[in-house]
């Protein structure tokens, strides 16, 4: 007989520990730890008391997610408010940066659009087709160490220097309007098995509020796009 059976059978059996009480109590096995023998009723306390300490810590862990995710929600709601106040397209990028920079503790940030707009800001400087493409593909946040050249050369950074990058798509559509991108030295910040759950909200509000601060969409709710002069 193997041990599975025994198990299986013990499991399908459990008068068996209440008729024969007596002789289990006589049984002594090896403490785990110790080495020394100890009986079976106290082995089965310590293997409760070593699941309970498991249980407890698994617990400490949820609850830190838990709290580390409340934490998380209401800095993006102080974000959603105050782009909401915000009065025109140059304060509502003011108070992204702000926000990103000293409530979430994101050391870099570079946006960048490509709407129709006679605004002079810098996040409207023209970018390259791959950065184009690039958003494109980007169904989803990325994060992880590598960005183009393009999207490097955007921050007034010495080379190397960052090390970590999560980027996402600017849309409301279809076809995306912008690129937003965040950088760290720190290579743990943003790192490729990390969840992005957060960050498709930021893109879904930074691209919602953008739309508002711009009006020149088409009818249809697509952006319209900066197209070069042949």
């Amino acid at each position: 007989m193997q041990p599975n059976d025994v198990a299986r059978w013990l499991g399908d059996n459990p008068d068996f520990f209440e008729q024969y009480a007596d002789e289990l109590a006589e049984i002594y096995v090896p403490h785990t730890h110790r080495g020394q023998a100890i009986s079976l009723a106290e082995r089965q306390l310590l293997t409760l008391r070593e699941k309970n300490r498991s249980l407890e810590l698994r617990l400490g862990d949820l609850l830190q997610f838990g709290e580390e995710n409340d934490h998380i929600s209401e800095k993006l709601h102080q974000l959603s408010v105050s782009l909401m106040q915000a009065d025109d397209l140059a304060s509502m990028i003011g108070t992204l940066e702000y926000h990103l920079q000293h409530r979430f503790g994101v050391p870099h940030i570079a946006l960048r659009l490509w709407l129709d707009s006679d605004c002079n800001l810098r996040e409207f400087a023209p970018v390259g087709e791959t950065v184009q493409k690039l958003a494109q593909n980007l169904v989803s946040p990325y994060c992880g160490p590598y960005v183009t050249d393009e999207v490097l050369s955007w921050f007034d950074v010495e080379a190397g220097t960052l090390k970590s990058f999560a980027q996402f798509a600017l849309r409301t559509g279809g076809e995306p309007f912008g690129i937003l991108v965040m950088a760290s030295e720190d290579i743990e910040r943003f790192y490729p098995d990390m969840g992005t759950l957060y960050l498709q909200r930021l893109s879904d509000l930074v691209s919602a509020s953008i739309r508002r601060a711009v009006p020149q969409f088409a009818p249809d709710g697509e952006p319209m796009l900066l197209t070069e002069e042949v």
